[in-house]
């Protein structure tokens, strides 16, 4: 035998503290996997170039962490149960990537303190009274502030923005823009290492660099946009069709109401506003009923959610209900500030006001550590599938 006919070898480093990770946030069936590959040939998004999740389900055995935490097909795995339902040995390969994709949130979170923070109960009580602390302080802060900086406290004739008079426009602008930066910050980083990962993943595979057939990169968000948008991958799913109506409501709502939030915070400075913005909206108001019908939305899809977690033999983790909790709390607080406001209940109404700001205080500040941050790296592999050509490979199923 030639030099040349030999394989060099692989060194194997399994990661025991990983696998504990996996067995005990969802994927406790993992062990039954006896690599039948039911699930890659029943799975309507696996590519025949790199199919799954057979491949995960053996990585995930051995506790191949550095592989599976940068792999592109985990986010590519939309979760919706097909080959959970058809695997003979009652794996859950479906469970066992929504474990992987927890993992990989963590594991790319920044800080990374603040990612052990949100997945874990303990933390929940501190989580929820930072917000309320800030809150606090700069409603107490606010007037000495305004006085030592010869700020005006008076209110626009126009825009009117504040529930509550403590918590004018400029103030909330500030926090919650505070909020965002930082969150662009731990996004981006966690982003930057995640496609620098898949890359490097794809090369030790024997990937060519520019892969299959490469895209330019803004091609490949606007195809990638495009699926989302149209919820496609859910549209193929077989075992749990619900899942697209309420992720698809859930997406829509949430979408509208950034919407309407960017109108509103813009309105000193939007130059399509020409004649102010008076806030709260009136009840007819075209931005009133978009909120309205886009937290109908999300209050809708949030609660097909929870109904087919509850119906189901695994209702999820606590990095799922985390998720669907804050989401709630912040979508019911606003409608119950909304109806307490034409109820003229000042007192009560306050009180409503300060709990969904600090539910939207906690959704925003710890978006890119908790289930939130799905859309966020979700949207990435899927851009990264675009440019590196997976959207070519033919399918297990035939299709392009």
């Amino acid at each position: 035998m030639s030099d040349g006919d030999v394989t060099a070898p692989t060194l194997v480093q399994p990661d025991r503290a990983f696998l504990g990770s996996l067995l005990s946030g969802g994927g406790e069936d993992l062990k039954r996997c006896f690599q039948c590959a039911a699930c890659s040939v029943v799975c309507e998004l696996s590519r025949a170039d790199s199919p799954f999740p057979r491949k995960e389900m053996l990585w995930a055995q051995w506790g191949l962490k550095d592989r599976l935490l940068a792999d592109v097909d985990v986010w590519l795995c939309h979760d919706c149960a097909d080959c959970s339902a058809r695997c003979p040995r009652g794996a859950r390969p479906g469970d066992v990537l929504a474990a992987i994709r927890r993992e990989s949130i963590l594991h790319y979170a920044f800080p990374r303190f603040l990612g052990r923070w949100v997945n874990q109960p303990r933390f929940l009580p501190l989580l929820l009274l930072l917000p309320a602390l800030v809150l606090g302080l700069a409603i107490l802060a606010r007037d000495p502030v305004e006085r030592a900086l010869g700020i005006s406290a008076a209110l626009d004739d126009r825009i009117v923005l504040p529930t509550w008079n403590q918590l004018p426009q400029s103030l909330l602008i500030t926090l919650f823009g505070l909020v965002a930066l930082l969150d662009v910050v731990a996004i981006t980083v966690g982003v930057a290492r995640f496609w620098r990962d898949m890359g490097a993943t794809d090369r030790r595979a024997g990937r060519p660099a520019g892969g299959l057939a490469p895209r330019r990169l803004l091609p490949s968000l606007v195809s990638a946009l495009g699926a989302i948008f149209r919820h496609d991958d859910f549209g193929r799913c077989t075992a749990e069709r619900s899942r697209q109506v309420a992720h698809m409501a859930v997406f829509l709502g949430f979408c509208a109401l950034v919407v309407v939030d960017l109108w509103v915070l813009s309105a000193r400075f939007n130059p399509l506003i020409l004649d102010g913005v008076v806030y709260p909206f009136g009840f007819w108001s075209p931005w009133k009923i978009l909120a309205n019908l886009g937290g109908l939305a999300v209050l809708g899809g949030g609660l097909l959610m929870v109904r087919d977690r509850l119906k189901s033999s695994r209702p999820g983790t606590y990095f799922d209900w985390a998720f669907l909790g804050i989401l709630l709390s912040v979508v019911l607080t606003g409608f119950a500030s909304e109806a307490l406001h034409y109820a003229r209940m000042d007192v009560v109404r306050q009180v409503a006001y300060f709990c969904h700001l600090v539910s939207a205080f906690v959704l925003l500040v710890f978006l890119p550590h908790s289930k939130f941050a799905h859309m966020i790296y979700r949207t990435v592999a899927m851009v990264y599938a675009e440019r590196s050509g997976r959207h070519l490979a033919e399918g297990i199923h035939g299709r392009a």
